[in-house]
């Protein structure tokens, strides 16, 4: 009798959970489908970022190439160019230039991600 009871009341209990709610039904029409594409993949605002991002590289580049390096070249001897300093067969000048671009691209970045941090900004 008391099994029967247990067995009656764990039927009851199963019937009360919340059951998850049905996914919406896909959107009909080409112009809806594109719109909920948009949203749900968030493409605008990954459009902005890229967009932002290859003009932040344009501009870190142009900071280092004009501002940044022309100081270094009063660290090297008079007469060479930082461009041409080379190690053997290697050029080394380019790489130091696309290296110093690289760090503060980074820490420019990681600027921005700890402000999002701290703002709470996902």
């Amino acid at each position: 009798m008391e099994n029967d009871i247990l067995e009656e009341l764990k039927k009851i209990r199963s019937l009360l959970e919340p059951k998850p709610a049905p996914p919406p039904p896909p959107a009909k029409g080409l112009l809806n489908q594109l719109k909920d594409f948009f949203t749900q993949y968030k493409v605008l605002g990954m459009a902005v970022a890229f967009i932002l991002g290859l003009y932040l590289g344009a501009l870190v580049q142009a900071l280092v190439t004009d501002i940044i390096m022309p100081i270094i070249q009063f660290a090297t001897p008079p007469g060479v160019s930082w461009e041409s300093i080379a190690l053997g067969p290697f050029l080394v000048g380019p790489f130091a230039g696309a290296l110093l671009t690289f760090f503060i691209v980074l820490l420019i970045v990681f600027g921005v991600v700890k402000f999002a941090e701290k703002a709470k900004i996902k």
